[in-house]
């Protein structure tokens, strides 16, 4: 696949990471978004590229709704989450007529709507463009990164599963992608680590714990940490609430942040 560096609506934008899982369910967006927040927080410019067509969920977990799209010469333009433009977002549930609304269409029609979405976004300055894609290996997948490809240098994937063996059996095919088509491995998080008591902030592990760091070992990935299950993140989610500003003492927080320092280590440093 051939990369053209100089551009486009991509220009501008520094780094591009795309958040991947095995299977559905994993709280990938949820850590997308949160990595984004906490990014934001770095005093970074952010940005989101929502592809899930099936579960196009970060509007709401940014608490955005459905904003109506406009569009300038060098395309659509990004729905900004703060006055100060410094996380923007771009998301395929901007473009359902009904939230409700399957998408039901077959290959070639996801394929090009997924092309025109990557390459007719004008982002404009960003230090840090995270790409939301859909569960599993599919067609959606490589569309995705053969169009980001022809506009910018794609900087790596990083890797969401579930402590259990269900799950990191399919975050293997995964990482076999990634291989397969020349895609960097920036680490493995295992999401869902441990649930944090609201009462007394014990940590139980109910999905067991280890398997996420365990495959990161065999692999030879690198194992970027772990998120617990935290009541305080599931509802500042549902309500679209910034967790990282609301809660920044929790040790979900200390979690998270740890993560996005990694990355951002990681890419400004390949």
């Amino acid at each position: 696949m051939e990369q053209n560096n100089e551009g486009g609506n991509l220009a501008q934008v520094q780094h591009v990471v795309l958040i991947l899982s095995g299977k559905g369910g994993v709280g990938k967006s949820t850590l997308t978004t949160e990595l984004a927040l906490a990014l934001r927080h770095a005093g970074k410019k952010v940005g989101i590229l929502d592809v899930d067509l099936c579960g196009p969920s970060i509007p709401r977990m940014l608490s955005v709704g459905k904003p109506e799209v406009h569009q300038c010469d060098s395309g659509w333009v990004p729905v900004y989450t703060d006055a100060q433009k410094s996380l923007a977002l771009m998301s395929i549930g901007f473009l359902l007529e009904d939230p409700d609304e399957a998408v039901v269409w077959r290959g070639p029609k996801k394929t090009a709507l997924i092309g025109q979405f990557v390459s007719d976004v004008a982002w404009g300055e960003l230090d840090v463009l995270l790409v939301d894609t859909p569960p599993g290996t599919s067609d959606e997948h490589l569309a995705v990164l053969e169009n980001l490809k022809k506009q910018h240098k794609v900087d790596g994937a990083i890797l969401i599963t579930t402590p259990q063996a269900v799950s990191t059996g399919d975050v293997r095919r995964e990482i076999t992608f990634c291989k397969k088509t020349g895609l960097r491995i920036l680490g493995i998080v295992e999401n869902m680590s441990g649930f944090v008591c609201p009462h007394c902030s014990e940590c139980s592990n109910i999905f067991s714990k280890g398997g996420g760091e365990e495959l990161a070992k065999l692999t030879g990935s690198v194992y970027l940490g772990s998120v617990p299950l935290d009541p305080l993140l599931t509802t500042s989610i549902e309500e679209g609430k910034d967790f990282i500003q609301t809660f920044p003492d929790s040790a979900t927080f200390t979690a998270i942040n740890s993560i996005a320092q990694t990355l951002l280590t990681s890419i400004q440093n390949p």
